[in-house]
């Protein structure tokens, strides 16, 4: 039997007796949820009429239910299963407790809401239900959270593995697979995919061991894993995402490259699949590119105001070289592709050479690189510069001739954008010369080096003050400066949010070099020493390093992350 609150009149006509809104407010909301279709609270925190937290404890009070956020509580594994998860999100619902007594404790956004109550009632009979309320955003939050999709891949893998049984998955005899087994394989293969989604993962590893099955995924920069024993069912997978990739099934020995796009759970994703031959099998990366969420703006990667200001100040020059640098996984593409699409205007010409083509974007002529047919970075930028280009992005620097010929096309009227992996920017204009490339030549080309790294973010609903030790102080001091160590930070504390890890999405952190005259005199003169010390003497030049301590103070990021990026760029 559960426990059914019911507000003594409606709640708009409340709200108005207890001088919450207005008359007029509450016709105007009402004419609102009449054309979207809206409950009447939604409406009213979408007109701006009343905040969400004002709402809910509004009806917490009237209801007699508590008001919870979900940070601060423990919830219990069996308990959210007692809810299947499309009736969870149909309803807003989410189990979190069940007591000695069969009482299951209920957390919804819209409590007063009889018609989820009957429904809720009845899935969870015979136990009570004892309700409590919290925000619609935090239970959807939550729901990506726990009804991950572990189990059902388990259960998919262990299936496949019956499948099998006593026999060798031989890929080269992919023609006698039963159908059956494509049918689940596809399954566990999307459920993987699901389940990656679900969680914002950027990368999906399948690692074949002697014994076990691993499948990883790298969620905000760090791997999380699930260990299976079906060993055995990884040549069906590795076969079934090399057909759809395009890849050649009989090839085992070398590693290989592809794409496939699919839709998952109503994203469009584009999948970046590499294979390599390992000693128990082959092992599969993917790396997830989710083409629904858009491509971010300039203004919206994350650079601070002044940074974001130099740069788009170098890209509206009408030539130069700007190189953005930094390991894989630092958001080079991001960045470089936010300046893309403020450079897509009609009266720009851009041509990009990549590999591979991550992003479609329109009006840009893109090619893809294919070196086995000697479509490589310097000869598709011999054909560019002959295309009539205003814009040119080359994907990597990788080297000595397509550096020359990109760089002879910033001296010859052309803005020429592109990466190359250095731990910094002043070392990118010196990497450039140890490539080959004259100091003359790197100081009329070059304009603008920007490096940047990834930290992981605090999780908001865990967030505390933190205590650091007088080593990490010291540490700070060392390459911050004195008194770096004692101002007050913060650090997650770890909560069912974020996984207890204490961390909840990444923030890019920037270092902006600026060619001067002095340092291109420098260039010049081949001195490198010199060209690093006025480099790190220019007021305008920030490391990595400071920008990460400054997140850190204003609470963005730990300085767990600082001193760990310290080390990375050293």
């Amino acid at each position: 039997m559960a426990i059914r609150p019911k507000l003594k009149m409606r709640l708009g006509d409340l709200l108005v007796n207890e001088n919450i809104i207005t008359e007029e407010q509450l016709i105007n909301a009402l004419s609102y949820q009449k054309k979207s279709g809206l409950k009447l609270g939604k409406a009213l925190i979408e007109l701006g009429f009343i905040d969400e937290d004002r709402l809910l404890h509004f009806l917490s009070q009237q209801l007699g239910i508590p008001y919870i956020d979900l940070s601060h509580v423990s919830i219990s594994t069996d308990a959210v299963n007692l809810i299947p998860e499309v009736h969870a999100r149909r309803f807003r619902a989410l189990a979190i407790n069940v007591d000695n007594s069969d009482v299951v404790t209920v957390v919804m956004s819209d409590p007063a809401d009889l018609q989820a109550m009957d429904f809720l009632s009845n899935i969870l009979a015979p136990k009570e239900i004892s309700l409590a309320i919290a925000r619609e955003e935090q239970l959807l939050q939550y729901f990506d959270q726990l009804y991950r999709k572990t189990k059902e891949i388990e259960n998919f893998a262990h299936q496949l593995q019956e499948e099998y049984k006593g026999s060798d998955f031989d890929m080269g005899q992919a023609n006698v697979v039963a159908t059956e087994s494509e049918a689940t394989v596809v399954k566990l293969l999307r459920t993987v995919f699901e389940d990656a989604i679900q969680v914002h993962a950027s990368d999906i590893h399948i690692e074949p061991d002697e014994k076990v099955l691993r499948i990883r995924q790298r969620i905000d920069g760090v791997l999380h894993e699930n260990v299976m024993n079906e060993v055995k069912i990884a040549p069906a997978l590795v076969l079934r995402l090399k057909l759809m990739s395009g890849l050649d099934i009989s090839e085992k020995r070398l590693p290989q490259d592809g794409r496939f796009r699919m839709r998952v759970k109503g994203h469009d994703i584009d999948v970046r699949i590499s294979t390599l031959p390992v000693q128990h099998g082959e092992s599969v990366v993917m790396r997830i590119l989710d083409q629904s969420a858009g491509l971010l703006k300039l203004d919206d990667v994350g650079m601070p105001p002044e940074t974001l200001a130099m740069f788009r100040r170098q890209l509206h020059r009408p030539h130069g070289l700007i190189m953005v640098t930094g390991p894989t996984g630092s958001g080079k593409t991001t960045t470089l592709y936010g300046a893309l699409s403020e450079l897509n205007t009609a009266g720009n010409k851009i041509i990009t050479a990549e590999d591979p083509v991550e992003y479609r974007l329109p009006r840009i002529s893109q090619v893809q690189i294919n070196a086995k047919i000697g479509l490589t970075f310097a000869s598709v930028l011999r054909a560019v510069l002959r295309q009539d280009p205003d814009v040119i992005l080359v994907g990597e620097m990788r080297d000595q001739e397509t550096m020359e010929i990109g760089m002879r096309g910033a001296l010859t009227g052309h803005l020429v954008l592109s990466t190359l992996h250095t731990n910094d920017a002043i070392s990118s204009a010196l990497r450039l010369m140890d490539m080959g490339a004259p100091g003359y030549l790197v100081a009329s080309a070059l304009r603008t080096v920007i490096a940047q790294r990834l930290v992981r973010k605090i999780c908001p609903y865990c967030k505390e003050v933190h205590e650091i030790d007088e080593s990490d102080k010291a540490f700070l001091e060392t390459v911050i400066g004195p008194g770096a160590g004692a101002q007050k930070f913060m650090h997650g504390r770890g909560c069912q949010s974020c996984n207890f890890t204490g961390y909840h999405g990444r923030v890019g952190v920037f270092e902006v070099l600026e060619l001067t005259p002095p340092m291109m005199d420098a260039l010049r003169a081949n001195d490198a020493e010199r060209f690093a010390i006025v480099a790190r003497e220019d007021p305008s030049y920030q490391p990595l390093v400071k920008m990460a301590y400054d997140y850190a103070i204003k609470g963005v990021t730990s300085v767990e992350e600082v001193l760990h990026l310290s080390e990375v760029v050293k």
